[in-house]
């Protein structure tokens, strides 16, 4: 029986485990964290990646963890609607599967099928051959090495140096978990403010609210410790209005803050030898892009649909082939994204107004619709033989 190792234990990870156990490979999971990590902000389902998901027996399971939230709009500094963004349709502004990056990875982690091998508390330190060794000392037997551990991918970088292409996108990202207050409602709700600055609230499942801070240009937070990381959010958003107070002082009672320098990923190829990456790590689209989860859930797939019919290196070679096209379309951020998205003077805000009511009237809502439409493709999945090559 073949030996997969993978490298990180959230969406893109999990999924390559699921199916390459379900094609016939021993599997071993290795996490960093010393647990499964539950927790972080919405992801969703779309395109593709809803085959997938139906594939893998989850589709109701996933949408049972429903955010709750029904539709997306866009409000001024009273909190008062000013647009709404299309979210009919399963792949709305809203989608049909919207669940938060943890509840996703633990329904596929308490569905993946027997004799799926986690170990947490660990890293990959070196790959000889077809022998991994862990930080923590273990000497795993690997035919092949999955590395799906997010963007900033430690085993990525030494394993492929140079060829790591890092696309630093000028946007800091604060996400957090605060109370929830009956002001709260069943919506995404979206505010800009001067500066550059977006403040977002989104209801969850879980009776909380999920917060975001986000804003063009800064420093990069990540390198510094979590309270004066978030004094130097505080006095970005000292003037900003709406819910802003709120959620600073949320953030600082808060256990489950992240803090994210917006970066894309590129690379001329995701595989070398016997090490493939997934996800993030291979191809980083940011929440710019959109389509993080789905991706990663259909990289993991197509990778085995692939190791199920042909010989490693072709196999390798025919997953980047099928999964490009869906990433490009992804990382090719239109001209302009960003000073649209985040206007720094009242006279870029006012713009950005006329701009909203626009898309989103009846006459321009099929274009803004099209814009939340990632991963994909008309594309057949490739499909898993009965009697997987590797397998038999």
């Amino acid at each position: 029986m073949p030996s997969a190792v993978i490298s990180g234990a959230s969406i893109a990870g999990l999924s390559a485990a699921f199916w390459l156990r379900r094609t016939g490979w021993d599997v071993t999971v290795i996490e960093r964290a010393p647990a499964f990590r539950d927790g972080g902000q919405n992801v969703d389902v779309r395109g593709v990646a809803r085959e997938v998901l139906t594939r893998m027996g989850l589709f109701d399971v996933v949408k049972a963890l429903n955010t709750t939230e029904t539709g997306t709009v866009l409000v001024d500094a009273a909190g008062n609607v000013r647009a709404e963004l299309p979210s009919q349709g399963p792949d709305g502004a809203t989608a049909e599967l919207e669940v938060l990056r943890g509840d996703f990875a633990r329904a596929i982690l308490e569905h993946l099928p027997p004799g799926v091998e986690m170990i947490y508390g660990d890293t990959v330190s070196e790959m000889t051959g077809s022998d991994v060794t862990t930080a923590g000392g273990r000497s795993l037997r690997a035919d092949l090495l999955v590395v799906a551990e997010g963007v900033r991918s430690a085993t990525r970088d030494r394993l492929f140096g140079p060829a790591v292409d890092r696309r630093e996108l000028g946007i800091t990202m604060v996400f957090g978990t605060i109370p929830r207050t009956p002001a709260d409602d069943d919506r995404w709700r979206w505010h800009n403010a001067v500066g550059g600055r977006q403040i977002h609230l989104r209801p969850d499942n879980h009776g909380t609210t999920r917060a975001i801070l986000s804003y063009a240009g800064g420093d990069d937070l990540t390198r510094l410790d979590r309270p004066e990381a978030l004094a130097r959010v505080r006095e970005r958003y000292a003037d900003a209005g709406w819910e802003a107070p709120r959620i600073l002082d949320g953030f600082d009672a808060s256990d489950d803050v992240y803090i994210d320098q917006l970066a894309q990923i590129r690379m001329p190829a995701w595989h070398r030898g016997r090490v493939v990456l997934a996800g993030d790590a291979a191809w980083c689209v940011t929440p710019m892009g959109g389509g993080g989860a789905s991706l990663a859930l259909t990289s993991g797939y197509v990778l085995a649909a692939y190791l199920a019919s042909a010989e490693l290196p072709e196999a390798l070679a025919a997953y980047e082939t099928w999964m490009r096209p869906l990433v490009d379309d992804v990382q090719k951020l239109p001209p302009g994204l960003k000073h649209f998205a985040y206007p720094r003077t009242r006279l870029g805000l006012a713009a950005r107004g006329v701009a909203d009511r626009l898309l989103t009237s009846r006459l321009f809502a099929p274009i803004a619709a099209r814009l939340t439409e990632v991963a994909a493709t008309d594309r057949p999945l490739p499909e898993i033989p009965a009697r997987p090559k590797l397998a038999q």
